[in-house]
């Protein structure tokens, strides 16, 4: 399987390469969003990719987006690859990596949802008994699977910069009650649904991130990506214990890796050994078969 750790389109002006994702301009009313094999973590995107990588995630979240429709409307248009990318070698790089996409006005929110205490919200709970400041059963054990699925937000950092845990409050400071409201509700029934889902599938959901644009009349979108091996935490049902971290569909598996390093979690990250980028394009793919049969 071929990897693409960065994309050249050449007939259409790069607006932005981030951790993952390469974002070209095609009009005033659409982008190009190409997502690479790149990887990140702890907000350092590591030096060699995951081949195959950026094509399940773009399959993965246009599954979700198209099947969470009604719910909420997403990015996605039905303009044609190649419409767009006329050339037809540097179309063949990018595979199942590219989607022509609406432009919308992102929001400065991560919309974050929790069903079980892991990562960053076991640390809170830890110190505080509270996740972005609403208020937990005492004695969850990590892992634990919460009473109900919680909207704990994160402000939207730069490239480099940690993402911080933020309360709702914060998010109507930002967006105003009305909207704060509509994308907490939006993001804890896409995931209550997913989750759902997932779990017929084998694949507990833990915990997953949403982003969400507005277009020009004011309407919310679900951008980016949806329920992904990168944006959330997948775990499998049947070696699922509360008191343990579990075994991951997802990157956790390479954060547990580079957890056992003398690193800084500081840029360049480290080189990641065959056996680590084999074993986790595996984890991306069967999540990927699980999720949607295919």
């Amino acid at each position: 399987m071929t990897a693409l750790y960065q994309s050249d389109v050449s007939s259409l002006a790069l607006v932005n390469r981030g951790k993952v994702r390469d974002i070209y301009a095609i009009d005033d009313a659409h982008m190009l969003i190409v997502t690479t094999d790149r990887l990140s973590a702890f907000d350092v995107i590591l030096p060699q990719p995951i081949p195959g990588k950026g094509e399940v995630l773009t399959r993965v979240s246009n599954f979700w987006f198209r099947r969470m429709q009604h719910i909420i409307p997403n990015h996605l248009t039905d303009i044609a690859l190649e419409d767009v990318v006329t050339n037809a070698e540097e179309r063949a790089a990018l595979g199942d990596r590219a989607i022509v996409v609406r432009r919308l006005k992102p929001l400065p929110v991560e919309a974050i949802v929790r069903g079980y205490i892991i990562g960053s919200g076991w640390k809170d709970y830890q110190k505080t008994g509270q996740v972005c400041g609403i208020d937990l059963p005492r004695g969850l054990q990590l892992a634990d699977q919460l009473p109900e699925a919680i909207y704990t937000p994160s402000t939207k950092a730069e490239l480099g910069e940690h993402d911080v845990n933020v309360d709702f409050a914060h998010t109507v400071d930002l967006l105003g009650k009305d909207l704060a409201q509509q994308v907490r509700d939006a993001s804890l029934r896409i995931y209550t649904e997913a989750a759902a889902y997932a779990l017929e599938k084998g694949i507990i959901i833990a915990d997953t991130k949403f982003e969400f644009g507005l277009d020009e009349d004011g309407r919310l979108h679900i951008i980016d990506e949806a329920l992904t091996p990168d944006s959330s935490r997948f775990w499998p049902a049947d070696q699922y214990r509360p008191g343990i971290s579990p075994p991951s569909f997802d990157k956790q598996f390479v954060r547990d890796y580079l957890e056992t390093l003398d690193w800084d979690k500081t840029p360049p990250g480290p080189e990641l050994p065959r056996a680590i980028i084999d074993k986790t394009a595996e984890k991306y793919r069967e999540a990927e078969q699980r999720l949607t049969g295919k």
